[in-house]
């Protein structure tokens, strides 16, 4: 189970860098916690609706929340590096994309996009690789 949002808003942000959580994001985690502690009877639509002017949370994590949290079939990943170019890939042999290429080949699935994304996301062949992978980086320590 997730923590309770009080204790979350408490937790110091070098506590979530085992986790591979740098400050910012950690900051970013500790506000969301803040607000959802302060509104603890709000619907998850309205808490999602409060979260959404915290610096730090843009349209993917927004689209994200809304598929996973509240189940959302429509929510498309904008924003993502990768996704937009996979979708095209998988659809029109495309190998290059951005996101409105990416909301362009989706409109047909209209309700449904955020379903047809990860179903591509798990099923579909990937783009071919144009370069080195990058090392991750270890903020934890470990």
């Amino acid at each position: 189970l997730a923590p309770d949002p009080a204790v979350m808003a408490e937790v110091p942000y070098f506590a979530l860098h085992p986790l591979g959580l740098e400050r910012r994001r950690a900051e970013v985690l500790r506000r969301v916690a803040e607000i959802i502690a302060a509104r603890p009877r709000a619907t998850p639509e309205a808490q999602l609706a409060a979260v959404a002017g915290v610096r730090g949370i843009g349209p993917w994590t927004m689209a994200e929340a809304r598929r996973v949290a509240l189940g959302d079939p429509d929510a498309v990943s904008v924003g993502d590096y990768h996704v937009p170019s996979l979708v095209a890939f998988a659809l029109v042999g495309e190998r290059r994309a951005d996101d409105a290429r990416m909301l362009e080949l989706l409109a047909p699935y209209a309700g449904q996009r955020g379903r047809v994304q990860r179903l591509l996301e798990v099923g579909a062949p990937l783009p071919p690789r144009r370069g080195p992978r990058r090392a991750p980086r270890d903020i934890g320590g470990m």
